[in-house]
């Protein structure tokens, strides 16, 4: 790996530092720290939670675990308590649909506020956020299904929050996304939308520190993050597949850059998403959102939108940067013997492209997206919601009373925050 600094801090695996356990430990021991592991019950059928939970169980001082778990039943929460009942710190497992958590979001209706969201990763989040930052000084984020979760994944990512003297509020992962089995390049939100969208961006706009922000992380959908308890509870929370890129723009809204570092965690794999048949299936549909997510930014940063006359350059610009994007990851895919389709990709470019225009159309009608407000609004609204939703996460009898049988997985992940709350009941 390079040294190569920028913009923001950049920490590097050079493979050559052992480890130092003990370094952890005390940092560990002087900062309270959770770990936020947002889950749907699928993944305790799938092997990488299971490696996961035996690489934490080895993380001596952590203070708590928290599982954020959207389950169809009271049954399947004891499950998952179980599955974590013998590691050697508290596990808080956070039932997020229980009907006891949707009978108390819903309540806030009154107060103009909707708490019910969006039902996915960001709502998940969002909860598990108000369950850690009870008592936890530093809250770190890693998803469910990573296959190649080693000890270094915590340690350096928890490591610069854990040393007060450097001055980081947040941290962010990068990584080399490759599949373990066929070694080929993955990640192509980032690397075939993102990243030429926010070059194409930039020279239709000129100067945007908004977008060389952006632009300095190395894998900005990366859904492996850390931050301080102030900055958590100050953060609007988006809940689409925008998430990622909507919280960056919460952080540049929140902290300087010199309190922000990214962390190179080397070799990366987790469950991939197809391109889709559709846009609104799979990657267009997430391309689409997140290109929502930073037309928003680009807004509420610096007042800038796109006008419609230069949305086709902005069409044109993109496919430019994608293709010869391809053709850089053909010579490096090349040389490293890995293979490559390029025939696919340049496809996958093309569907990309064409969510451009109806994109920022849909942007210009409906500009608002769906983000949870801040724990830190909350808590002055009612300074005792934190505790109450930790204490409904944990009803497994239902609101009402009595063992519960609710069924979510019957009514699909697009299912309404109403559906869901009638169904509660």
């Amino acid at each position: 790996m390079d040294f190569q600094q920028g913009l923001i801090t950049t920490v590097h695996d050079y493979n050559l530092a052992l480890e130092d356990p003990v370094l952890l430990r005390q940092g560990l021991l002087q900062r309270p720290t959770t770990i936020l592991i947002p889950c749907l019950m699928e993944e305790f059928r799938r092997p990488a939670l299971a490696l996961i939970r035996s690489v934490l169980r080895e993380l001596e001082g952590l203070h708590q675990l928290v599982i954020a778990l959207s389950a169809s039943t009271a049954e399947e929460v004891k499950e998952a308590e179980s599955f974590f009942s013998q590691m050697p710190f508290p596990v808080h497992v956070h039932w997020t649909n229980a009907p006891a958590v949707m009978e108390l979001l819903q309540g806030f209706t009154n107060q103009g506020l909707d708490l019910l969201g969006t039902p996915g990763k960001g709502w998940a989040v969002w909860q598990g956020l108000g369950v850690a930052t009870r008592s936890a000084e530093v809250v770190a984020l890693f998803d469910a299904d990573i296959r190649t979760f080693t000890p270094a994944y915590p340690r350096r990512m928890l490591l610069p929050l854990l040393f007060p003297s450097s001055g980081v509020a947040y941290v962010k992962a990068f990584y080399s996304r490759l599949s373990l089995e066929s070694h080929a390049l993955q990640g192509r939100g980032t690397r075939l939308f993102v990243g030429p969208l926010l070059s194409a961006l930039s020279q239709l706009l000129g100067d945007s520190p908004f977008l060389r922000y952006l632009q300095a992380f190395r894998y900005p959908l990366a859904g492996e993050f850390a931050f301080t308890r102030d900055l958590a509870v100050n953060l609007r929370i988006p809940c689409d597949w925008g998430l990622e890129i909507g919280l960056l723009s919460e952080v540049h809204r929140h902290v300087a850059l010199s309190r922000i570092a990214q962390v190179d965690l080397g070799l990366f794999d987790h469950k991939h998403k197809s391109l889709g048949s559709s846009p609104r299936e799979g990657l267009q549909r997430m391309c689409s959102e997140i290109l929502t997510s930073v037309l928003r930014g680009l807004m509420e940063h610096q007042g800038r939108t796109i006008p419609a006359e230069q949305v086709a350059t902005l069409e044109v610009l993109f496919r430019r940067v994608g293709e010869d994007r391809i053709r850089q990851f053909a010579l490096d895919s090349a040389v490293n013997n890995l293979p490559y389709n390029r025939h696919y990709e340049e496809l996958a470019v093309q569907d990309f492209a064409k969510l451009i225009r109806p994109g920022v159309e849909q942007f210009q009608k409906d500009p608002l997206t769906i983000q949870l407000p801040s724990w830190s609004r909350l808590l002055s609204c009612a300074s005792s919601l934190q505790d109450d939703l930790a204490e409904a996460g944990l009803d497994r009898c239902g609101a009402g009373g009595g063992s519960s049988s609710l069924d979510l997985s019957a009514l699909g992940s697009g299912a309404s925050a109403e559906t869901l709350l009638q169904a509660a009941r």
